[in-house]
């Protein structure tokens, strides 16, 4: 029988890894910029054609550009700790689902352990089981 189990896929921060992720959160970070940019742009537009109830049209913009620049500080934050990470550590990336065979027989606490893949600069370079 097969059953399906999670897998926590981990990275080892090389300075390779350390330039990609600060160049994801930096144009992750624009990207919210851009989008804050437009939501203002879109909010004056809108309230001069007079056709919402400007308090809702306000309120409605306000909430959706607070909830980018929330997600702006936490990438200045993960960009705060990606500097003091020292180099070796292990961040986890994801998780993924695999399929494991289990039978009879088979000890069910080694099958509940999580196993974890380690990856170094785009190279699988460890398989744990159950961790």
């Amino acid at each position: 029988m097969q059953i399906i189990q999670t897998v926590v896929v981990k990275q080892i921060l090389t300075e390779k890894s350390k330039e990609k992720l600060f160049e994801q959160y930096t144009n992750q970070k624009l990207q919210l910029q851009k989008e804050c940019n437009q939501l203002q742009f879109e909010l004056k537009r809108l309230e001069k054609t007079k056709s919402f109830s400007p308090g809702e049209l306000k309120s409605h913009f306000e909430k959706e550009i607070n909830k980018r620049l929330e997600k702006e500080k936490l990438l200045e934050f993960q960009i705060e700790q990606l500097h003091m990470l020292p180099l070796g550590s292990e961040l986890k990336e994801k998780e993924v689902q695999a399929l494991i065979e289990i039978k009879v027989g088979d000890s069910w606490s080694q099958q509940l352990g999580q196993p974890v893949i380690i990856i170094k600069d785009g190279i699988i370079e460890e398989i744990r089981e159950g961790e």
